[in-house]
């Protein structure tokens, strides 16, 4: 009897440690799922991220932007789908087109459905804890965060100063700067999440540094006395493009006095401030900083205010990236932890004379994209494959280790980075840009693009045709659409991009897509969240 029980007891006992085993197993398993960090900025173009190189990398070097790309990976070839902020984010979070997932313009482009699966939704489902905090910018409530503070007023752009943030449904002004203030609240998320074992992806997303580009205060004077350098294409004349690049409404004229950071009189009351300080914003309204010098000195002038301003908000960006990693290795996290750094589409900071984006021109489609993954990327990777904004959701869910579901028109570009060279990996892509006329005048247009050229249609009220050979040209300033040598590249290419949009789903006629430009879906300009 007593060696019965001692049979049984020992039976426990093994029982017990194998339970136990199992359940070490399972909570390492769980602790291996990497935690992710998505750091998305609004406008940044490559041109301003020393890593990237450029005109301006030894005056405002990007160091932690950089520190990241020296851990991990830098893609050189990541392209917007469409090269406009609200557009491009939902093809972030769904992985799809916008005609598929229906958010194709800024301008009096509606809600984003957040009924439609996105990828935090997915995440959450899976287990990990989600949150968004920082620029949101698509009208709907988000959906799939267990926590959410994000910018309202002016549309959800939100304001560099004292902003004011929904906070998971409450609206609530907060005191400082918002770059500043983003990134804290994000620590704060995860300083105070309830359940440290399970995985958690955060979206930290900031407005900065899209216009009016108010830096802060400490670095308002950065480049006080000094003359920053122009880029080549500054004085572009647009010979072979006039319909399309020359006739928009984003050059240096086009800078209002609240972008120049003019102040107002005092005696004017609150509309009448706002009246004055937009001024500049349509045509014929060029605001003129000294009034003694020519029209191009002017032009100069209102350049250096833009550039310097527009880097010094970066610089805050850049810092507080800092800050992040630095909380990762305080709290043991950055070994398992991805950070991602990118930016919601390029922008233009004086090539061709312009700032904004909307073009299909490098500049404005180009997005920066920066990740490391300690143990699984290795430091120093670059990346020059053909990547597009459709691409993160199903690369994200891949790095978590879940299916991505067959309705996500992107890929992964994990094992691109991890592994040999895909060469099954696309050799193109499709563009599409919707909104018009407003703002800045740029015609619709759709193209394509692959490792060397490049074409475009522009279709709205103009019927224009423009290639490009990104090899020999690739500041794009010579259109060689209608030069008669290259009519075998112009047949390959249409036939290329047709199969393309119907790969993709997209064989609107050109009337459903003028319609599209033309119609109000309901757009930010009215929606409840504008204060």
């Amino acid at each position: 009897m007593n060696l019965i029980i001692k049979i049984i007891i020992g039976l426990s006992i093994i029982g017990l440690y194998l339970k136990t085993d199992l359940k070490t197993t399972n909570n390492s398993k769980k602790k291996k799922k990497p935690n992710i960090i998505f750091i998305l900025s609004d406008d940044h173009t490559t041109n301003a991220i020393s890593a990237y190189g450029g005109l301006y990398k030894d005056i405002a070097p990007t160091p932690n932007i950089d520190k990241i790309a020296e851990e991990g990976a830098i893609l050189k070839n990541t392209f917007a789908t469409n090269s406009i902020c609200g557009p491009s984010r939902a093809s972030i979070l769904t992985g799809n087109y916008n005609h598929i997932n229906g958010y194709f313009k800024n301008y009096k482009g509606g809600e984003f459905d957040n009924s439609q699966w996105t990828f935090p939704q997915e995440l959450q489902k899976e287990g990990y804890n989600t949150a968004l905090v920082g620029k949101w910018h698509l009208a709907s409530e988000p959906v799939g965060f267990d926590y959410y503070k994000y910018h309202v007023s002016r549309g959800q752009q939100g304001f560099y100063w004292d902003p004011v943030y929904n906070d998971n449904g409450t609206e609530k002004k907060e005191l400082g700067y918002a770059t500043n203030l983003t990134t804290d609240f994000a620590l704060e998320w995860l300083n105070n999440r309830s359940d440290n074992d399970e995985p958690f992806c955060l979206l930290l997303q900031f407005k900065a540094p899209h216009r009016e580009w108010s830096p802060d205060k400490k670095y308002e004077e950065l480049w006080e006395n000094v003359e920053l350098p122009y880029p080549i294409t500054f004085n572009d004349d647009y010979a072979t493009r006039e319909l399309t690049a020359g006739n928009t409404e984003m050059t240096m004229d086009y800078f209002c006095r609240e972008d120049m950071k003019l102040i107002p009189p005092d005696s004017l009351n609150k509309n009448e401030t706002r009246k004055w300080l937009s001024y500049g914003f349509k045509r014929n309204e060029i605001v003129k900083l000294d009034e003694n010098v020519s029209s191009y000195e002017n032009k100069k002038l209102r350049f250096q205010k833009y550039i310097k301003d527009y880097l010094a908000t970066i610089k805050s960006v850049d810092d507080n990236i800092g800050k992040v990693l630095d909380y990762l290795n305080e709290k043991n996290l950055d070994k398992n932890t991805i950070v991602i750094y990118a930016s919601d589409q390029g922008f233009f900071i004086g090539e061709h004379g312009w700032f904004d984006k909307r073009f299909m021109y490098e500049e404005s489609i180009r997005m920066p994209f920066i990740i490391k993954y300690p143990g699984k990327i290795k430091p120093n990777t670059i990346n020059e494959d053909i990547i597009t904004n459709i691409d993160f959701a199903p690369t994200i869910l891949d790095i978590a280790g879940i299916n991505i579901p067959v309705s996500v028109q992107g890929n992964s570009f994990l094992n691109n980075l991890t592994e040999n060279k895909n060469e099954n990996w696309r050799q193109s892509m499709y563009y599409h840009y919707y909104e018009y006329p407003f703002y800045h005048h740029v015609q619709p247009h759709y193209g394509i693009r692959n490792k060397r050229y490049k074409l475009i249609h522009f279709y709205y009220d103009i019927d224009v045709w423009e290639l490009y050979d990104l090899q020999e040209d690739p500041n794009e300033l010579k259109n060689l659409f209608y030069s008669d040598d290259h009519q075998n590249i112009v047949k390959k290419l249409k036939t290329e991009l047709y199969n393309l949009k119907k790969e993709y789903g997209n064989e609107l006629s050109l009337a459903d897509m003028r319609r599209i430009s033309e119609t109000d879906f309901g757009g930010l300009e009215s929606n409840k969240s504008k204060k």
